[in-house]
Formats: C-alpha cells, structure tokens, sequence
C-alpha cells in the first residue's frame, strides 16, 4: 500500500532519531536532514551517522545517506529512511513536506518557520508556538516532558542535564582542550572515574564517574574546548539498552506522532 505523506524531519541525532523510528513504524514516508558534520554523543541510536559511513541502523531501521531528494521514492520504495546533508532546508522547497518536524536541539531556532510545511513542530527550547511554529513539545525531563505546547516556548534549557540515579551534570563529560578525539573506549564500555576514555589530541580525557559510557563521540571529530564530547550512565544495568532508542526518545516521539494525527496528517 503506497503511503503519500511526506515528512522532513531536521536533525539526525538520538533523539531526533527516536521520533523518525516512531514515524517510520506509523507509515509516514520521513525525509531526515543532516548537517556536514553530525556531532552525535549517542551515534548507535542516531540516523544522523549515515552522513558519514553512508547507511545507519538504528533497531532494524536503516538510514541510507543520498545527495538529491529525487532518491527519496527509491529509498522509501526500499524501506528504509534518506538521509540527506542539508543545513539550510533546501529540501523543504523541493519536496513539500506535509509537516515538518525541528528536531535539531540546539536551543536555538536555525530558521525553521511555519512557511515551511502546512504543519510546523519543534522540540525544545529556542522556539515559540504560534510564532515560530505551530507546536512545540517540551523536552526537559520532568512532569512536563512530552507536553504538547500549542501557544509559548518550551522551558528555557537549564545546561544541566536530567538527574539519573543522583547524577546530574556530573553525567556529560566536556572536552578540556581544543582539538582532535582519539578514543579509548567504545560505547558500551564500562568505565571507572578518573579512567582516561579518549585524548584531545594530547589532553586525557577522564571520566567523570563510574558507569556506562552511553555515548562518545566519533573517533577523528575535530572538538573546541568545553563542547559536549560523552556522556556516562552511572547505572551499569543500562549497558544493555546502548543499543536502543532511550524512554526520553519515545516519549517525545509518541506527542509528536499525537500532533500530526491530531491535524489531520495521517500516513
């Protein structure tokens, strides 16, 4: 059965991932744009990194990079969802999105309006509803994650992450020197506090705490100082779910498919 809809999603990291695995398990035909050079923590659970190695596979869903929105029918026909570097959403005009879903996360708005689709969803903070898009969906952890936001911003970002197992910003690791990442550990790893994880070109870079490392940069990927660069789950039970779509993930994934079948933008 051939499904018309179409949908762009901006931004290919984990949780942009979750909801375009949620959209794709509902029918919808997503079209994931990327920027050059993806800066994902969580890459085994990220579409995103068919940017660099071509395909991704996030639960037996496939990302497949292409370079042209005329290869979108080929890769839906395929089953699988198209990646494609776009910064400045180029695509939007071409396609014509029935929706079009912000899931960038960079607590800004990197031009995302509501002209760009008949129906305009953001997640997070740095957009307004009924100004900037038509919803916003809140995506700090908390009573309120996932709420649907038809009119106002989001919560502003605090910096500091959710609190797990009674860890906060001890969790994220920042890198402290300006260079290059050369890793020491994959994602999975259980790691012990102070062990060295990765370099910066010649800065160690410690853990913060002993845990599950969650997430990591790519090996090669060129860093300032201070930008997010990993992040470690102090719960080693969690080593098990590295490889899967995180409950934050689905959550806002199941307000968005809520929105879109709410406006009347069914598959």
């Amino acid at each position: 059965m051939e499904h018309k809809t179409k949908l762009i999603v901006r931004g290919g990291g984990d949780l942009a991932s979750g909801v375009i695995h949620r959209l794709y398990r509902c029918g919808y035909r997503v079209l994931v744009l990327e920027c050059r050079r993806p800066s994902a923590i969580r890459r085994k659970v990220s579409f995103g990194e068919a940017v660099y190695d071509g395909t991704s596979c996030v639960e037996g869903v496939t990302g497949r990079r292409i370079t042209e929105v005329s290869e979108c029918q080929n890769v839906w026909d395929n089953g699988e969802i198209p990646v494609l570097v776009d910064e400045s959403g180029e695509a939007v005009r071409e396609l014509r999105p029935d929706a079009l879903i912000d899931a960038i996360l960079a607590k800004r708005n990197l031009g995302t309006t509501r002209e760009m689709a008949p129906l305009t969803v953001a997640l997070g903070p740095g957009f307004e509803a009924g100004k900037d898009v038509d919803f916003v969906i809140e995506t700090q952890r908390g009573h309120n994650l996932a709420r649907i936001i038809s009119a106002g911003p989001a919560a502003p970002n605090t910096g500091v992450p959710g609190v797990i197992a009674g860890y906060g910003k001890e969790r994220v690791i920042h890198s402290p020197a300006a260079g290059n990442m050369h890793n020491y550990s994959e994602i999975g790893d259980i790691v012990q506090k102070e062990q060295i994880i990765a370099m910066v070109d010649e800065t160690p870079v410690r853990a913060s705490l002993t845990g599950v490392l969650r997430g990591i940069l790519r090996d090669g990927y060129k860093v300032p100082e201070g930008m997010k660069i990993a992040d470690i789950d102090p719960r080693r039970e969690q080593k098990k779910n590295c490889n899967t779509i995180s409950d934050k993930a689905r959550c806002i994934a199941g307000s968005v498919v809520e929105v879109l079948l709410a406006n009347g933008v069914l598959p």
